[in-house]
């Protein structure tokens, strides 16, 4: 088999939104302002949904609280955030979605626009080792400045990124057999459109009508 299968994340493989929920859970462990931090993590999330977010602006603020942190604050925030928000929220049948690709001989990652360090932990627990999200810029001292590094996966960016990826290992899209993309959302048609195989996973209603237009398959995972 030849075959590309790829995955958002936020409401596709998880029935939240990680990015926001990391917002929630910072408050709920007295690391932000639950009245002021809220407001905004609320204004960023409504303009992710709009498709009116400035992921640069969105990356500064969520990573504002814990890249002060040492490495140890922050592995044990986000462990902490694993047991509590993302391991309960994980379900059966999108696991066994990712293991059906793996068992098909699939070349697999998840491609997300939330960043690598809230990200990479929910990766490894799929057991995707390859993650497309957003990279964080890093200074001589290994510290997170809030800005990104190279292009984001957001948008046709998703597109970017996996064509970077791919072209590592000297392949391209067009290799493949099969191209299946599955997500939630609007903002990720530009990769739904590359796709041969676009599969609208529990659609927003936007992204459910135009694949209902387009005659796109969709797969609601999550009641």
């Amino acid at each position: 088999m030849n075959n590309l299968c790829l995955f958002d994340l936020d409401h596709t493989l998880l029935p939240l939104d990680s990015d926001h929920e990391f917002g929630e859970f910072l408050i709920r462990q007295g690391l932000a302002d639950a009245v002021e931090y809220r407001q905004r993590n609320d204004g960023f999330y409504q303009q992710y949904c709009d498709g009116t977010l400035v992921l640069g602006e969105y990356i500064q603020f969520t990573t504002s609280i814990w890249r002060e942190m040492d490495a140890a604050g922050q592995q044990a925030l986000q462990q902490a955030f694993m047991d509590e928000v993302v391991f309960p929220a994980m379900r059966p049948q999108a696991v066994e979605l990712v293991e059906r690709h793996r068992a098909m001989g699939d070349l697999i990652a998840i491609v997300t626009a939330t960043n690598e360090f809230v990200t990479r932990p929910i990766a490894d627990a799929f057991n995707v080792p390859e993650l497309l999200a957003v990279k964080l810029v890093r200074d001589t001292l290994g510290r997170v400045t809030g800005d990104i590094d190279g292009v984001p996966s957001f948008r046709e960016g998703k597109i970017t990124r996996v064509e970077q990826w791919l072209a590592q290992q000297g392949r391209q899209l067009t290799d493949f057999d099969r191209v299946s993309f599955y997500s939630d959302s609007p903002n990720d048609l530009p990769l739904l459109e590359r796709a041969n195989d676009p599969v609208a996973t529990n659609p927003s209603p936007a992204l459910e009508a135009v694949a209902h237009e387009r005659g796109w398959r969709i797969l609601r995972l999550f009641a």
